[in-house]
């Protein structure tokens, strides 16, 4: 089987080079006519090649995982790197990874089935996780979706910060007691600032139990409760209307199956003069399939979707598509952020959970961030509403009210300094 894994890596091999160590301790390089990055791994037993030869794109992190294959002179983002832009420039390079992924595509609509009890039992499985954990890579606000870098340079904290605040301008949040829905209200952070720096009235409705504790202690704690309320709820549970509706991460978990459902939803819940905003992971190469890795270990039932997906659904629920942004590489300075993170505390994850876990967790930041830089994949805002006067003319008014923001902002941390 070893000869069989070495043929289909010679093809794959277009970009850069390859050197695996066998089991035997024998080693082969594998290099591509084009310049690109190198990366060295170690297949520790005849099992682990003969996975990665049937079933390569689950394979390749489960043997991560048990350790049955290792990255040498570098970790498993190097590898990773190297993988993923070979494979988008050489697809063919693996039939049975191609093989896959058109059978991936077949079965696509019954993996995403998530009907409102199988929904919360996928949540559970990802963000019902120790909350220590996310608080040992994310942000201190615990925003656990892309952050918005303008310059490119900024911390993680101020990254995040900035994606509240871009969010709330294309919200029109020009008054206060602005009635807001966040659907997919994750650990409370993007809530508690509408209310704090806005006056919005926020309810929050999440699956998460873990996440819901957690969201009401925090606005307990800022004394926020009076403005901010969060349930454990299930979107096509809601009902009333809302002034402005906004969804960030979570779309990601609806299913193609549901999309109509979703959007009708939001139709059915935003006030007549209202705005709506979706922020959501997606892919600019067309359709395809969530990867087996992904969908086993990490999020069951998830998709991030092409606008192509998208768009129709939109267009038949009677909302307005008032603007579309596309944010590249941002997504990538995110995820490499997290992963440094977690590499900086990887003795107390691994206290928490185990070595196992924290391959696992690892082989995840660094597939996701490769995905970014190297994949298609991308995050997409668009903003919604039922009437086309709903927002300003011109994009301007994002801007502004950014400015406006931190000025905002800056206010309250200065009387709050001079108490």
């Amino acid at each position: 089987m070893r000869a069989t894994l070495e043929f289909f890596l010679r093809r794959l091999i277009s970009h850069g080079s390859l050197t695996v160590r066998w089991p035997s301790g024998r080693e082969t390089s594998f290099h591509g006519a084009i310049p690109g990055p190198h990366a060295k791994i170690a297949v520790n037993t005849p099992d682990a090649i003969r996975r990665l030869l049937l079933n390569p794109s689950l394979a390749f992190g489960e043997c991560y995982m048990d350790g049955s294959m290792e990255p040498i002179d570098g970790n498993i983002a190097d590898v990773l790197a190297l993988l993923s832009v070979n494979i988008m420039r050489n697809p063919g390079g693996h039939a049975l990874l191609g093989l896959h992924y058109r059978l991936s595509d077949w079965r696509r609509r019954l993996d995403q089935y998530n009907p409102a009890r199988r929904s919360q039992r996928n949540v559970a499985h990802h963000y019902d996780l120790n909350g220590r954990l996310y608080s040992l890579f994310l942000d201190r606000d615990r925003q656990y979706s892309c952050a918005y870098f303008p310059r490119g340079d900024e911390t993680l904290e101020e990254a995040q910060l900035a994606k509240q605040r871009h969010i709330a301008a294309k919200l029109c949040l020009d008054r206060p007691d602005l009635s807001v829905l966040d659907i997919g209200s994750g650990w409370g952070g993007l809530g508690l600032f509408l209310a704090r720096e806005y006056g919005a009235r926020v309810l929050g409705i999440t699956l998460s139990s873990e996440q819901l504790a957690e969201s009401r202690a925090r606005a307990e704690a800022e004394g926020l409760q009076d403005r901010v309320r969060f349930e454990m709820l299930d979107y096509r549970a809601l009902e009333g209307r809302f002034d402005r509706i906004v969804s960030v991460g979570m779309f990601e978990h609806v299913g193609v199956g549901h999309y109509r459902a979703f959007f009708d939803t939001v139709r059915a819940r935003l006030d007549p003069n209202g705005v709506a905003l979706l922020h959501a992971i997606g892919r600019s190469d067309g359709p395809a399939s969530t990867n087996p890795w992904i969908r086993k270990y990490i999020f069951p039932g998830g998709y991030c979707p092409a606008l192509s997906e998208v768009l129709p659904h939109i267009e038949r629920s009677g909302l307005v598509a008032t603007d579309i942004e596309i944010l590249r590489l941002h997504y990538a300075m995110t995820l490499r952020a997290w992963r440094r993170r977690f590499a900086a505390n990887r003795d107390a994850i691994a206290a928490l959970y185990d070595e196992r876990f924290c391959r696992m967790f690892e082989f995840y930041l660094a597939g996701s961030e490769m995905s970014f830089r190297h994949m298609g994949h991308m995050v997409f805002q668009i903003q919604l509403a039922h009437l086309q006067t709903a927002v300003p003319l011109t994009r301007d008014y994002i801007t502004v009210a950014e400015q406006a923001g931190r000025l905002i902002t800056a206010g309250r941390e200065s009387a709050a300094a001079t108490r």
